[in-house]
């Protein structure tokens, strides 16, 4: 058994599996957090992604939300990807988005769509679900050679606080 992949079956499992690094991106002024990350990062990675959006002004059950949605990816990674990946959370004008990487063997068609809700006692799918579920935009490239998955949420003025007077709001 790979422990990188799980379980292989057929000609996937004479095939070697090597390590692969995430792909590099050039950071960029907008970004408030970019990691590489493996397993033993995801709480970490969660309570980073937090503080960032939190020390940008982000708040409330949207903020919420959005980080629990990137938990359940990035788990994903971890679980299903190879173990590895990269994680980059940027604004761009009226959103938050976070891009996550990984250079895993794709994902399954049926999690490719917005999924239907995944029955009772299925032990695994949820992620996914739940990422389409909490965030405005969910968008995936996913291939043999890896996978990102873009997690947008907007911005309003009530989600953004800044430091104005008596809690007033800034609509960055």
């Amino acid at each position: 058994m790979d422990e990188t992949r799980g379980r292989r079956r057929g000609l996937d499992a004479a095939r070697p599996v090597a390590p692969r690094e995430p792909v590099a991106r050039a950071a960029t002024s907008d970004d408030l957090y970019d990691q590489v990350f493996g397993p033993d990062d995801i709480t970490v990675i969660r309570h980073g992604v937090h503080g960032r959006l939190v020390d940008a002004g982000f708040t409330g059950d949207r903020l919420q939300a959005f980080v629990l949605a990137i938990n359940e990816i990035i788990t994903n990674v971890v679980l299903h990807a190879g173990g590895r990946g990269r994680i980059v959370v940027s604004r761009s004008g009226q959103s938050i988005w976070c891009t996550i990487t990984d250079s895993g063997p794709g994902i399954p068609a049926r999690f490719q769509h917005p999924p239907e809700v995944p029955d009772t006692f299925d032990v695994s799918g949820r992620g996914i679900w739940l990422a389409h579920r909490l965030c405005d935009e969910v968008s995936m490239a996913t291939g043999p050679i890896g996978t990102t998955i873009g997690l947008r949420m907007a911005c309003s003025a009530a989600h953004i606080t800044s430091d104005l007077v008596n809690g007033a709001s800034s609509g960055v």
